[in-house]
């Protein structure tokens, strides 16, 4: 019997596409949103082009209240600022050189249409909108709504391990290779985990007449490329 491929991370906001080919090959994607936050990475944030040459950053501002020991789930949006209107006059940059402007902005527009009081809900929809626009529908689940009873992690490795444990069947876990330094497969193997790594081989893309700027935000590759030429990108990518 084969078995269930299942993906945890940290929710991140319009990631690039190396998080969304992880999405693509699991079946079941876990967003990991009872750890620690921490401000100025991926889940508040990420980059687009800019006029000209290089990039900046689109970013939902989050209360002040959320402090350096607050977990990501309890981190709010700070919806008394016009964060949406902000980041949509951002991608203004693409409109006279990205072949799927207002397709991409219609997209944009649809998935901003729906209010959200914390980062992971609001990151968990725009996962799910990306995965449907680019018809791939997959289940995606919020640790922290799952009512799972992990043991307590001792180790960074063993929230992965610790999870996949309590869903008491027997797994494929896949993690980024970023980590694959963290990882003690000997608890994976004690524990009948099958542990491997996806190493995401990214291509190029034509960013109209710009040098190429890599890792941005899905939206970019959007902007650029048809659905059939991302899920080609997407499937670049090696298990080791």
């Amino acid at each position: 019997m084969l078995r269930k491929k299942i993906g945890i991370m940290q929710p991140y906001f319009f990631p690039y596409l190396g998080y969304i080919s992880l999405i693509k090959h699991t079946d079941s994607f876990i967003l990991l949103d009872s750890v620690q936050f921490i401000r100025q990475g991926w889940i508040e944030r990420n980059r687009i082009l800019k006029q000209r040459e290089g990039w900046l950053y689109i970013q939902v501002p989050l209360k002040k209240d959320n402090g350096r020991s607050t977990l990501i789930k309890d981190c709010n949006l700070d919806n008394s600022k016009p964060w949406k209107d902000k980041i949509l006059a951002q991608f203004q940059i693409y409109k006279k050189i990205a072949p799927n402007y207002e397709l991409v902005m219609n997209f944009l527009n649809q998935t901003f249409s729906k209010e959200f009081d914390n980062i992971t809900s609001l990151n968990k929809h725009i996962l799910n909108e990306i995965c449907l626009y680019l018809e791939m529908p997959k289940e995606i689940s919020i640790f922290s709504e799952m009512g799972l009873t992990i043991e307590e992690p001792q180790d960074s490795d063993e929230w992965a391990l610790n999870i996949c444990k309590s869903l008491g069947e027997k797994l494929t876990y896949i993690n980024p290779i970023g980590g694959q330094s963290f990882f003690d497969k000997t608890k994976y193997d004690l524990a009948d985990v099958e542990l491997f790594f996806h190493k995401f081989n990214g291509l190029d893309y034509k960013q109209s007449y710009r040098s190429f700027e890599p890792n941005l935000s899905i939206i970019d590759a959007l902007m650029f490329n048809s659905k059939e030429e991302i899920h080609y990108m997407l499937d670049q990518y090696e298990l080791v």
